[in-house]
C-alpha cells in the first residue's frame, strides 16, 4: 500500500494576534533605538537590524478559513501542511501555497463516445470533487506551471491558480473515463437480460464511473465523491434510424401483447358457447369463427360487422 507522504505541520506557530503584539514592541524599540541615535552610533546600528528584522516577520502573517490548507515549503522542501483555521504566525522564510479543501463541481460538455456496440452516442455527466492530499496535489502533477508569481495580491492570485490547474486535470482525466466506462456498455436492447446498459443501469453505471474516476485522479490526491451521468442520446448522425428501430420494438411488443390477449378472449369465447350449449360448431365454422375474432381484436381499425342470415350446421 503506497504511503502518505503529506503530513502536519509541526513548527513554531504562534497566535497571530500575539505576534502582531510583539511586532509592535519592536517597532517601539526601533523607534527608541533612532532616538538615542544621538547618544551613540550604536543605537543606529541596532535600529537598523530590528528594522530588517519587523520587516521580515510581516511575511510570516497566515490568515485561514475553514476547509482550507497552506502548504508550507522551506527552500524547496516540504515542511507539512497546515489546516488550523483563524490568524496565525509562522515562519516567515517558508513559502506558503494556498489550496482549497471544499468540495466543487465539474459539468463539462458531452461528448461523443462509441458504445459497446460501436454505435455513436452523446454522453455527459457532473461530478462532485475535493483535494484529500495537498502533498500528491502540489508534487505529483505539474500544477506549478499555472501558478505564475504576481507582484499584487500574490496568494489569492497563486491560489486561484492553482485551483484552474486542478480544474484542468479533472477535466481531462473525468473525460478519459467516462470513454473507457461508456465504452464497456451498449447503450441499450442488450442481447442479455442479465447485461448492464447505460440506459437501463444508471446507478450501476454511475458506480464504475466512480470507482474509474478515483483511480485516474488518485496520482494527484484528488477524490470524487458523486459522478453521475447526466447526459445520453444517440449520436446526430443516427438518432433517427434508432428512433425507428425503438418505435419497430415498441409496436412489435405492442402487438405480441394484443395477439396474447386476443387468443385467450377467443378461447374463452369458444368455451362459453360450448359449456352453455348456446350452438354447436363444427371444426369448419369454428376455424372460421377464429379467424373472424382475431380480425376483429388484432386489427387497427374498426370493424365492419356483417349479417349471416344462412345455416350454421
Amino acid at each position: 500500500m503506497e504511503t502518505k507522504k503529506e503530513f502536519a505541520y509541526k513548527g513554531l506557530v504562534i497566535n497571530g494576534f500575539v505576534a502582531l503584539f510583539g511586532i509592535l514592541v519592536l517597532l517601539a524599540l526601533i523607534v527608541c533605538c533612532f532616538v538615542m541615535a544621538e547618544r551613540s552610533g550604536g543605537y543606529v546600528l541596532c535600529g537598523g537590524i530590528l528594522l530588517i528584522v519587523t520587516m521580515i516577520c510581516l511575511f510570516g502573517f497566515i490568515k485561514q478559513e475553514p476547509n482550507e490548507a497552506k502548504v508550507l515549503v522551506f527552500f524547496g522542501k516540504y515542511s507539512g501542511t497546515f489546516t488550523k483555521t483563524g490568524f496565525y504566525w509562522v515562519n516567515p522564510l517558508l513559502n506558503k501555497k494556498s489550496v482549497s479543501l471544499r468540495a466543487r463541481n465539474l459539468n463539462p460538455e458531452p461528448i461523443k463516445v462509441n458504445d459497446k456496440a460501436g454505435n455513436p452516442v452523446l454522453i455527459g455527466m457532473v461530478l462532485v470533487w475535493k483535494l484529500e492530499d495537498t502533498y500528491k496535489a502540489l508534487f505529483e502533477i505539474d500544477s506549478q506551471s499555472f501558478a505564475t508569481p504576481v507582484v499584487s495580491n500574490g496568494h489569492a492570485i497563486v491560489a486561484r491558480s492553482l485551483s484552474m490547474a486542478f480544474e484542468n486535470f479533472v477535466r481531462v482525466q473525468s473525460d478519459a473515463a467516462l470513454r473507457q466506462v461508456a465504452g464497456c456498455y451498449a447503450y441499450d436492447n442488450a442481447s442479455s437480460s442479465d447485461e448492464l446498459t447505460l440506459r437501463s443501469n444508471a446507478e450501476e453505471i454511475n458506480e464504475q464511473l466512480v470507482r474509474t474516476l478515483n483511480e485516474r485522479l488518485a496520482m494527484a490526491g484528488i477524490h470524487v465523491t458523486e459522478a453521475r451521468i447526466n447526459y445520453l442520446a444517440y449520436a446526430p448522425e443516427i438518432a433517427a434510424v434508432m428512433l425507428r428501430r425503438q418505435q419497430a420494438d415498441a409496436i412489435i411488443a405492442a402487438r405480441e401483447k394484443i395477439v396474447e390477449g386476443a387468443v385467450s378472449m377467443v378461447k374463452i369465447a369458444l368455451d362459453k358457447l360450448k359449456d352453455d350449449g348456446i350452438v354447436n360448431l363444427n371444426e369448419e365454422r369454428k376455424a372460421a369463427m377464429v379467424s373472424n375474432l382475431l380480425v376483429v381484436l388484432c386489427g387497427d381499425e374498426a370493424a365492419q360487422p356483417v349479417v349471416n342470415s344462412g345455416s350454421l350446421q
